[in-house]
Order: structure tokens, then sequence, then C-alpha cells
């Protein structure tokens, strides 16, 4: 049997051995002195809007596989390929040196060190959508679509990924991230000589009270001239996911490059968010839990300007199968200080193995 055979041989093995373990499992093995544990997430969607001319719709939201490398305790990485959208890509894809257990360096494609709502894994949030987008509506200054607290961060480059350095520190209560990186996000070259640098720091108050400040210095590209655009950001949370109780809030300020005056000088934004939801563990049954949440969240993509701002609520409900294996349910209501209030219903079931 040629190579190419084993190879494939060996691929469908893996991939038998996958389907056929419980939902809450992992796969370790080995292969050429490192230790590799595979995992991965299937997020399916049913998302129906009140907009004109939206329609509703099922979509594969996100299916990933993770594979997690560890040559020794100094060397490590993870490969993460992703399907949505009807393409693939990568997401996660890094090599991280630990030089001890208060300082690491990684290098590859990685989150940024910014917003606490974009660090925390879909997999334990209960909200659907980070953004709470209504399909059908385009109408914030510069980012688009709706004036969301997640908006702002993911269309101005705050959130989500890019291709850099990373360096991270711990020192008992207090953590400090750092990042320089191309500026440009997920899976994309750099377009000009310039990199966006980032940094967070975080203190634990106390076991369940987290609180962290944030600050970039966003480069982009404006009519061939390289410029650069700040932002800063505070945040806190109580409780933990799956865990009783969880409140988290997020205050984010800056310049909306994506919204330039005639002179080219960016307009100033700023946008909120406040969540909350309860996990209330049930005895018996399809379902090992109930979560309860509500989501408020508003954002101003011109703060010189009146009547442009909006403001979005999200109640919604998780019922957990086990562990991260869940399906949610969010009702996203957006009412802008101009033009009709609307909204979108989202579906999803979280499978995580």
């Amino acid at each position: 049997m040629n190579t190419s055979k084993i190879r494939l041989h060996s691929l469908l093995a893996v991939l038998t051995s996958l389907a056929a373990l419980p939902a809450s499992a992992q796969v370790d093995i080995s292969a050429r002195g490192a230790s590799i544990r595979l995992g991965g997430r299937l997020h399916a969607q049913y998302q129906g809007s009140s907009a004109e001319g939206s329609e509703s719709e099922f979509f594969l939201r996100r299916a990933r596989l993770t594979a997690d490398v560890v040559i020794n305790d100094f060397l490590s990485g993870r490969v993460q390929p992703e399907f949505s959208g009807g393409s693939a890509h990568l997401t996660d894809a890094y090599v991280r040196l630990t030089f001890s257990e208060a300082f690491r360096l990684t290098m590859g494609q990685f989150k940024r060190p910014f917003d606490r709502f974009e660090l925390d894994s879909s997999t334990d949030m209960s909200l659907v959508e980070r953004d709470g987008r209504v399909d059908g509506l385009d109408s914030c200054a510069g980012v688009g679509r709706i004036c969301s607290y997640g908006r702002f961060s993911s269309s101005l480059g705050l959130g989500n990924r890019d291709q850099g350095l990373l360096a991270e520190l711990s020192l008992d209560r207090l953590s400090v991230a750092g990042s320089v990186t191309n500026g440009t996000g997920i899976n994309r070259a750099d377009e000009n000589d310039e990199k966006t640098f980032m940094a967070r720091i975080g203190f634990q108050a106390s076991e369940r009270v987290q609180v962290a400040v944030n600050y970039a210095a966003k480069d982009f590209v404006l009519d061939s001239s390289d410029e650069y655009a700040d932002a800063w950001g505070v945040d806190a949370q109580y409780g933990g996911y799956r865990d009783g109780l969880l409140l988290q809030a997020g205050l984010l300020g800056g310049d909306n490059w994506k919204n330039p005056d005639d002179a080219g000088d960016p307009s100033t934004f700023l946008a909120w968010q406040a969540l909350g939801s309860y996990y209330f563990p049930l005895s018996g049954g399809r379902f090992v839990a109930w979560e309860p949440l509500l989501r408020v969240s508003g954002g101003d993509p011109d703060t010189d300007l009146d009547d442009d701002d909006g403001l979005l609520v999200t109640p919604g409900l998780m019922l957990y199968v086990q562990g991260k294996n869940k399906i949610g349910f969010n009702l996203d209501y957006y009412t802008p200080d101009t033009g009709d209030s609307e909204w979108s219903l989202k579906v999803q079931t979280f499978l995580y193995f």
C-alpha cells in the first residue's frame, strides 16, 4: 500500500473514531513526538427578520475542527479550520511559547486582546450573535448594520482575530496582554507597512468579580495615506458560565474611522452593553439546565450628531443537553432614533465535541 493510501486510511480511522464518540468527548493522539487533542463544534441556525426585503433561512453558522498540539511544556500551538458562509478558512492558527506560568508569547492568528465579549468563546456564550444583527437593516454610519456594542467592536477591527504577536503576563490577580498585529483581520494580508497595537489589563477583584481596561491604536488606510484611530474600553464581569448568576458589562469608545468627515477626520463613537443570565440546573429529563438571559446594548456612531444612535434589546433562553451542548433562542429587537423598530428571531443548536 502506498503512502497516500496509508494517510487516507489513517484520516478515515480518525474521523470514524470521532463520529463514534459521545458529544462531550475529545480524541488524544500522538504523532511525530507531539501530543494532539482533536475536537470541534457545529452550530446550525435558523434566522427570521421583520425587516423589509429579508428572508427567513436555515444555515450553518460555523463548523470547526480544532487540533491543539503540545510538543513539550515550552512549545505548543493550535490549528482551527472553519467552514461558514459557504467557504472554508482558518480561525485560530498559532504557535505558543510558554516561558513560565506567568509569561507566554503567541505568534500567528489569534483573538485580539481587547473586548471581553469577543474573547469569550461562542461555545460558552448564551448569545446567538454577538452583534445582534437584524437581517435587512444596514443603517449605522460607518460600521453598517445596527448600532450595537458588538457591531462597533467587530467592524472597527477591535474584536475577533488578527495576525501578529501576542504577549501575556499573569501576576497573581493582575493580567496584562499586549499585541502587535497587521490590523487587517482574519486571513488577510497586511495592506500597509504600519501595525495595530492593543493592550488589555485585567484585575481579579474577587473570586467572582473581574474588571479590565483596554486600549487600541488601529492603523488604517485613507486615500492612500496611513492613519491611526484610537479606541478605549472598560468591562466587568460577575460570576461565570454555567454557574448561577452571570453579569457582564462593557463601555467602548473612540474613533469611528469608517465614518470620516470631508476633511478625513473620523467621527467619535460610543457604545455600551450589559448582559445578565442565570443558569438553573435540572434533575432528570433530556435537559440538564435552562438559562434565561437579557442583553441591552446601544451605540452612537457620531457623538456630535443627534438622532443617529440605536438601542438593541435581546431576551433569550438557552436549554442545555450536556456541558456546552445546547439549544439557544434569541429575539433581537432593535430601535433606532430615526426609523422603525425591527426584530430578528434566531434559533441555534450548539454541538460541542
